[in-house]
């Protein structure tokens, strides 16, 4: 009856699965019953119904694979001619029964007995067939490590380190970072400085799997790569520089929290894997797509520790007080990752404070050592104040803009105590600027943020590269999909 309407059955199964066990009889029937219409694939023993003719080794899960099987038993029926399909996964003796045309398929049988799981889905199998299957999808260098070399120090010798370990990128290892985005392997990100190299989907995948990073980590990865590569970030200039600064990543929003990174205690320090990681990713890009390796386009004097790695969450408890992510346009519910060209951690202790305006004062003051004291409107800073302190300003009826308002009114100040030689200090401001009022920072050179413990009133700078705002880098904004 089938061949007249051209449809095709395809059942999978497998012998380890009491269901398809059960359902032995209503297997035989069926082939009796369609003939060549029917294909019926065992996914765990060749030998398993082998003296049907419509048998098929399904062993390595090709066909499993390529239907997406996750129940056995799925029995497909394949309409030629509408191009389509239906499906009934486990043992439903009615659903069985209209699906077929056959009212007494199985009528001794149990009337319902659900499924096992497909062998395509046991742990860790998906990544094993995507590379089986799927291994076209990767398109990057393929090197052989040789038997007797050490894996991990094969990274070492050949430079895809960032002087500590990495994980070695396997392709179940790549397959499974990939997963965790629905872009293409091969789409293109942009041009990563400062070789400005093409660099894919499947290239971020590769160094965030060297970094250490999830899968669920990976669209936050992808965000910063997308985020570093604009033009107003400036990371080839970042790059030659011989200033200390490096990429900060800050992010906001429920992607933070999804992926559990840490924005309260030691969140500028080690001990969280998504921080870690994260940042870590970029930095290895950076060096092995885009050639911005240490001792060549880096030049950096000194460097600062946040060139392995710079990542932290904002601690976003407080409802009233906004977070960076909005102060640049976006939603509290918008997961944003945000890139500030900075150096290490200045800290701002103050324990006594207990009025807004003395605390704005303390702030100010431990803000003016901003690259030098007498050096004004050359770097931007990102100020991390404490939940403590925030508590101090919220308590006495103070928001951010508040503070942020208090910071500038206070670090304004006469050229004249600036000029070069002034306290018997030669750097300082240019002659030029004498008999100006000038300020520390450009009018969106100061950024507030919020992190860290609930004991302990110790804020924090992040002072900024010495070429920030439109001559040099500015802080960028970009959206995790």
């Amino acid at each position: 009856m089938d061949s007249i309407n051209n449809s095709t059955y395809s059942l999978i199964v497998k012998k380890s699965c009491p269901t398809c066990e059960l359902i032995e009889p209503v297997v035989r029937e069926l082939a009796d019953t369609y003939g060549a219409s029917l294909q019926v694939y065992v996914q765990d023993d060749a030998a398993y119904l082998t003296e049907l003719p419509q048998q098929a080794d399904d062993t390595a899960l090709a066909f499993s694979y390529q239907q997406n099987i996750e129940i056995v038993p799925t029995l497909i029926r394949h309409e030629t001619e509408a191009q389509s399909e239906q499906r009934l996964v486990g043992w439903d003796r009615q659903e069985w029964q209209e699906f077929t045309g056959l009212d007494q398929l199985g009528s001794d049988l149990i009337s319902f007995k659900p499924g096992c799981g497909s062998l395509t889905e046991d742990p860790g199998m998906a990544e094993q067939l995507a590379v089986r299957f799927d291994g076209e999808r990767l398109q990057a260098r393929r090197v052989d490590v040789a038997e007797a070399e050490d894996i991990t120090e094969a990274c070492f010798d050949r430079g895809w380190s960032d002087g500590l370990p990495v994980v070695p990128p396997t392709p179940i290892r790549v397959m499974r970072m990939l997963a965790g985005t629905d872009l293409a392997p091969d789409e293109s990100i942009g041009l990563v400085p400062p070789d400005h190299v093409d660099c894919t989907v499947e290239k971020v995948a590769i160094n965030a799997v060297m970094a250490g990073c999830k899968p669920e980590y990976f669209p936050t990865v992808i965000a910063v790569v997308r985020a570093a590569l604009k033009e107003k970030f400036c990371m080839h200039g970042l790059l030659c520089t011989t200033y200390f600064s490096s990429p900060v990543v800050i992010v906001n929003g429920p992607v933070s929290r999804h992926i559990g990174m840490n924005s309260g205690g030691n969140a500028l320090g080690q001990g969280n894997r998504a921080n870690a990681t994260i940042g870590r990713a970029l930095q290895l890009l950076i060096r092995n797509v885009g050639g911005g390796k240490p001792g060549g386009i880096d030049r950096a004097t000194l460097g600062n520790p946040g060139k392995y790695t710079f990542c932290f969450a904002e601690d976003e408890s407080d409802l009233d007080w906004p977070t960076l992510a909005m102060d640049r346009g976006f939603e509290r519910d918008d997961s944003v990752v945000s890139l500030f060209a900075g150096d290490g951690v200045q800290p701002i202790l103050d324990q006594i404070s207990r009025t807004p305006e003395s605390l704005a004062k303390s702030m100010a003051a431990s803000l003016r050592s901003v690259v030098h004291v007498k050096k004004f409107g050359m770097a931007d800073a990102t100020l991390v104040v404490c939940p403590e302190h925030r508590r101090v300003l919220r308590e006495n009826g103070w928001n951010k803009s508040d503070l942020k308002q208090a910071l500038f009114d206070e670090l304004v100040t006469p050229s004249t105590e600036l000029m070069c030689g002034v306290g018997g200090i030669s750097e300082g401001m240019p002659e030029k600027l004498r008999g100006k009022l000038l300020s520390k920072f450009r009018d969106d050179g100061l950024h507030i943020v919020t992190a860290g413990g609930t004991a302990g009133m110790f804020s924090a700078i992040i002072s900024g590269w010495v070429a920030s705002g439109e001559r040099g880098s500015q802080l960028v904004s970009q959206r995790v999909d």
